[in-house]
């Protein structure tokens, strides 16, 4: 899949302005990361490990309250208010032993040397990489040898439903597109890594109308990013045609909306 360049000072802007009210919207990424430290606790955690694109710090505090805990945990995320708001989340929980450090950087300019890191955690983030493949490149680089990478990353069929209602109106791209699992499996085995395994859930929420859902995709930052995306703002006859088409999809008074998660893990 040819996958459209991503605007990365709008990444940056939409989670940094996403900060607030992340938490109360993020349900899904909540359940994510719940299921992503399942598999991680089986796979085994320990030393210094990275939570890559950490957000407001849901899958830090996880990691940090492990059954068998790491000795660090490095909380990493492009917006400095999304850290913010982790460190003021984190920093209220006692009894949380390892040590926590908090790094602003760009997934895809990472600061860590070769054969340093003892574990790389991500949940629903590594989607907003331009260039997916270079990006396990680079962690396969920084993880000692054999330890796990893991992470979730929606599926292409992720809000499915959104996109076949603009595709109703124009052919431009309203909705970010992702990759399936056989291009990550290529990137992975490219990159060097082995054990490569992915896991699909689909996750299918209800809304009381579009613009709920709009709102929901908002208040987590979730907007379109891709460099094509229609640069002016979407008239409002454009919109209710979208809505009307979405309609279609209604039933008992709700709304769907598709998310497609991949949880992926592998061994450097």
């Amino acid at each position: 899949m040819n996958m459209a360049l991503l605007d990365k000072p709008r990444i940056r802007q939409s989670f940094a302005a996403a900060s607030a009210t992340y938490d109360q919207a993020a349900a899904l990424q909540r359940r994510s990361a719940i299921d992503l430290m399942r598999e991680a606790e089986q796979e085994g955690i320990r030393g210094t490990v990275l939570d890559l694109g950490c957000g407001t710090g849901n899958l830090a505090e996880l990691l940090l309250a492990a059954r068998h805990k790491p000795d660090a945990v490095i909380a990493l995320d492009i917006a400095a208010s999304m850290l913010e708001a982790a460190r003021c989340k984190l920093n209220r929980k006692d009894g949380l032993q390892p040590a926590l450090h908090y790094v602003c950087a760009d997934a895809e300019r990472l600061p860590f040397a070769d054969d340093s890191l003892d574990g790389i955690y991500s949940n629903l983030a590594l989607q907003w990489c331009d260039r997916l493949e270079h990006v396990l490149a680079d962690l396969k680089r920084m993880l000692k040898p054999g330890s796990p990478l893991l992470f979730s990353t929606f599926g292409p069929k992720t809000l499915q439903e959104l996109k076949s209602a603009w595709a109703e109106i124009d052919e431009l791209p309203h909705v970010n597109a992702f990759h399936g699992e056989e291009e990550l499996m290529r990137f992975l085995q490219a990159a060097g890594f082995s054990a490569c395994r992915i896991r699909q859930t689909l996750h299918m929420p209800r809304y009381a109308s579009v613009v709920e859902l709009m709102r929901e995709l908002k208040q987590i930052g979730a907007h379109n990013v891709h460099l094509a995306r229609p640069k002016n703002l979407t008239g409002k006859a454009k919109m209710q045609a979208m809505y009307r088409a979405y309609e279609r999809h209604r039933s008992e008074g709700t709304i769907p909306a598709t998310f497609e998660i991949l949880i992926v893990s592998a061994r450097a």
